[in-house]
């Protein structure tokens, strides 16, 4: 699926990479907590996230991931919007939730970089 098509099933709009929209993507992970998003998420998926701080940004270069998507209406500091720029990273802002967000793009064929955890000793 491209990222214009995500920008449509998910209402959203564009804060950076207007120009890359036809970027494919297939796959996405949810997380607010970076720790999460660097010890699970896979290059090339979406990140849809709440958090708005350059940090994500970071997070998202250090992982190649393919596009952020900021949740509930967030928009993202001027600080985030040019390191995103900078970095080449999209970044998308919609409405709905993270769990809306996350079944709409189910529904449409979008599956999770990962589906469950197998080792989690020692790990909260």
């Amino acid at each position: 699926m491209k990222l214009r098509e995500v920008k449509d099933i998910l209402e959203a709009e564009v804060i950076v990479g207007d120009d890359i929209l036809d970027l494919e993507v297939k796959t996405a992970f949810g997380a607010d907590l970076m720790s999460d998003v660097l010890a699970y998420a896979k290059a090339g998926s979406m990140l849809l996230t709440g958090l708005t701080n350059t940090q994500v940004v970071r997070t998202a270069n250090v992982l190649d991931i393919a596009a952020i998507i900021l949740v509930r209406g967030k928009k993202p500091s001027s600080e985030t919007i040019a390191l995103a720029r900078e970095l080449k990273i999209p970044i998308l802002t919609t409405k709905y939730i993270l769990f809306e967000t996350a079944g709409r793009l189910y529904t449409k064929g979008i599956v999770g970089c990962l589906q469950k955890v197998e080792n989690t000793s020692g790990r909260n």
